[in-house]
Parts: C-alpha cells; sequence; structure tokens
C-alpha cells in the first residue's frame, strides 16, 4: 500500500524523523485555515502541496508557495481538482516552508533479487532519482543490508560515506536520520521508505521536506493502525469489489476480460492472449483476475461479474485447470453469474476447461446452453477465438 506524503510524515513523526509542521485540506478554505494558524504560530511561509501517488507534482504545477492565508486559498483552488499524470488532486497538504541550503536524497527498499535490503544514498536531492541514476551514476551510493542485522550505527556512518559526505556534524546529522528511517522502515513492516529532498538548512538543521512510503499488506494484521491509511476515493472501484470478496484482480488496458485459477496460469494466460492479440487487431488483456485454488461456485460467479463490470472489456476468457477446483463448480458458477444478470449480460464468454471434472463442467455449460458462452479445448484455441470475438465487436 502506497501511502501519500502527509501519511508518510505522520510515520515520520511517530518515529521521531524530523519533519515540518503542517496539515492536509480537501478543500480550498481548509487550506486558508490551516495557513492562518501557521502563520499565526510565526511561519513565514507555506508550501501548498497535491496530494497524490505519483512524481513530478512540482513540474506539474502541483507545489506552490503561499505568503498569505488568502494565497494559501487561491493556491489551493488551483490545485484541487488538477490532473497530474493520471491522478486527480483530492487533497492538498499545507506545510511550513523551509529555506534551503543543500538538498540530499535517502531511500531504503527490498531488494527482492538480492533477498536483501538496500539503500542508496546521495548529496544531490531533490531531482528525479532515475535520471540521476541514469545519468550520474556515481553519484547515488547504493549500500546492501543485512537483513538480520540492519542499519546500525557503524551501517549509518557507511552509507553517508558512500555518499560523499565529509565527516563532520552534517554526515553525524544525516547518519541519524537514517537511523530513524530504518525504524520507520522495521517497525512499519514497509517495502521502501523514501525522502526526497532530505535537506539542510541554513541553521544547520536536516529535515525530511518530502516522503515516499510504501508499507507491506501482508503485515497489516500486525498494524490494525494502518486501516487508516486505506485509499477510498482514487481506489479502482472493481479492485476494491474483488478484493472485498477475497479475488486477486489487477486491472489492465486492454479489451479481454481474463480468469484463471491460479497465479501461474493466469500469468500464461495473459502471454497467450497477448500473443493472439497480435493477430486479432492489437487486442490484449485487460486484467489479471485468480480465482484461487479451490474456487467455489460464487467465487466464479464474482469474479465474472467483477470482469464484465469493466466496461473497456469486449469480450472474456476463462480459463480453468481443475486440480483442487472442480470443473463442475466453476461451470456452475458461470452459469450462475450469467443467469443472474440476466438480459444485462451480453459479454461473450470463451471457456477452457481442463483436468478434474472437464468433461462434466463442459457437459453443464452445453446442457444450459447459453448463447454468451463457447467453449474451447485448449487454451491456443482459447484465446485465439476470444481474441478475435473481441476484434469483431471492436469493428462493428
Amino acid at each position: 500500500m502506497d501511502l501519500y506524503e502527509y501519511q508518510a510524515r505522520q510515520l515520520f513523526k511517530a518515529h521521531g524523523v524530523p519533519v515540518l509542521g503542517g496539515e492536509v485540506a480537501s478543500t480550498a478554505q481548509q487550506a486558508r485555515e490551516i495557513a492562518q494558524e501557521l502563520f499565526a504560530n510565526g511561519s513565514q511561509l507555506v508550501v501548498v502541496k497535491a496530494q497524490v501517488k505519483t512524481g513530478g507534482r512540482g513540474k506539474a504545477g502541483g507545489v506552490k508557495l503561499a505568503r498569505s492565508a488568502q494565497e494559501a486559498f487561491e493556491r489551493a483552488q488551483e490545485i484541487l481538482g488538477m490532473d497530474i499524470k493520471g491522478h486527480t488532486v483530492h487533497k492538498v497538504l499545507i506545510s511550513d516552508g523551509a529555506d534551503i541550503e543543500q538538498e540530499f536524497y535517502f531511500s531504503v527498499l527490498l531488494d527482492r533479487a538480492q533477498r536483501a535490503y538496500l539503500a542508496m544514498c546521495s548529496r544531490e536531492g531533490g531531482m528525479d532519482i532515475e535520471t540521476l541514476a541514469k545519468e550520474r551514476p556515481e553519484a547515488l551510493a547504493k549500500v546492501a543490508v543485512d537483513p538480520l542485522v540492519g542499519i546500525d550505527a557503524a551501517k549509518a556512518a557507511e552509507i553517508v560515506a558512500a555518499a560523499g559526505f565529509e565527516p563532520g556534524k552534517v554526515a553525524d546529522d544525516v547518519a541519524g536520520v537514517i537511523l530513524k528511517l530504518w525504524e520507520v522502515f522495521t517497525g512499519e513492516d514497509a517495502t521502501l521508505v523514501e525522502v526526497n529532498p532530505l535537506v539542510l538548512t541554513p541553521q544547520g538543521t536536516v529535515l525530511a521536506l518530502d516522503g515516499k512510503v510504501s508499507l507491506d499488506d501482508n503485515a497489516r494484521m500486525r498494524h490494525r493502525d494502518h486501516e487508516q491509511f486505506v485509499d477510498t476515493v482514487d481506489a479502482d472501484p472493481l479492485e476494491t469489489r474483488a478484493k472485498a470478496a477475497g479475488l486477486n484482480y489487477v486491472r489492465l488496458t486492454g479489451e479481454v476480460g481474463v480468469l484463471g485459477n491460479g497465479a501461474g496460469l493466469v500469468m500464461s494466460t495473459l502471454d497467450v492472449v497477448a500473443g493472439a492479440g497480435e493477430r486479432h487487431g492489437g487486442m490484449r488483456p485487460a486484467n489479471f483476475l485468480d480465482l484461487g485454488g479451490g474456487s467455489s461456485a460464487q467465487v466464479m460467479a464474482t469474479g465474472l461479474e467483477v470482469v464484465a463490470s469493466d466496461p473497456q472489456v469486449r469480450a472474456i476468457l476463462v480459463n480453468v485447470f481443475g486440480g483442487i477446483t472442480s470443473c463442475v463448480s466453476v461451470a456452475e458458477g458461470i452459469v450462475a453469474a450469467v443467469s443472474s444478470l440476466g438480459e444485462s449480460f451480453t459479454k461473450p464468454i470463451v471457456v477452457r476447461l481442463d483436468g478434474n471434472q472437464a468433461e462434466a463442467g463442459r457437459a453443464i455449460l452445453a446442457e444450459a446452453n447459453l448463447p454468451q458462452v463457447t467453449i474451447a479445448e485448449t487454451m491456443d484455441g482459447a484465446a485465439d477465438r476470444v481474441t478475435a470475438i473481441a476484434q469483431e465487436l471492436g469493428e462493428n
């Protein structure tokens, strides 16, 4: 689960990471009230920052300065509702401004390839880190972190030294902040903690001006307080519905809905559909949906309804290899879903059943004689048929 910047700041503050004051607003009037309080407490400048889960906010005009509460109101009006890389701004963070002498970068993340953690640090923060890594890789230090040891004082000192910090107070202060950020990473079961920029003020204070945090959903049972971070505004309604039903669903950008049982089979099906689609007008998979290894008729029906609810889907492929899952249950689920949706269900379905009770499942579908359903014997044949149908529907 990716967090908004204001949520990352909450976690930073709870673990002692130095951050500036500020609050989040969903209306321009709320932004004015927050700014009034900040100015009353001595702020000379506030920053109005779009809260979206993507980078490039500054370049898109989503970060603006304000020197009065009225100006904060006006800047919030400009930013709220803005589209930034496909993300609509529903909230803005009204934060204290800061004088900046230097900008740094730090992150720690899960390195799955190495089965370890990776810390990255640079004395050149504030810019797109991907660009820095590509154009000047020597400016970005990458230090492996042993999961059994973690980041202690010695490792933090190694990280700042690798980034090119000269020994002294600044290096020591940055190392101290790194230790606090490691506490965020481990204490909150995160897979990414990033600060860009980590800044040095003219007064010699090191501050985390921005923050990006990704939390491990698999660890949420250990963090009941993480429920407050669940995004209900920008969440895809189909993904939310599927998740509530216990289905593994990811929305893609194609025209062919895909359902299968088992992540490996579904991934293979996506590849086969994409390959077949090259012969049929460039049709592509519209989603990933794993029904699970022991899916019931009800699970099948729910999954089919979720996929069919996507307006970009023209045709649907159900590809099931019966192991734990009985093909009879799959067939019954398809019949139940199509019957429950009635005349409103018009999207063609191509079904490939193999394995446990496959013949009985095909017999159930044949007996139901559903006009929307076509039975295919092989995965390649099913992918070819469903992409051809999708292409035909797009041309009509």
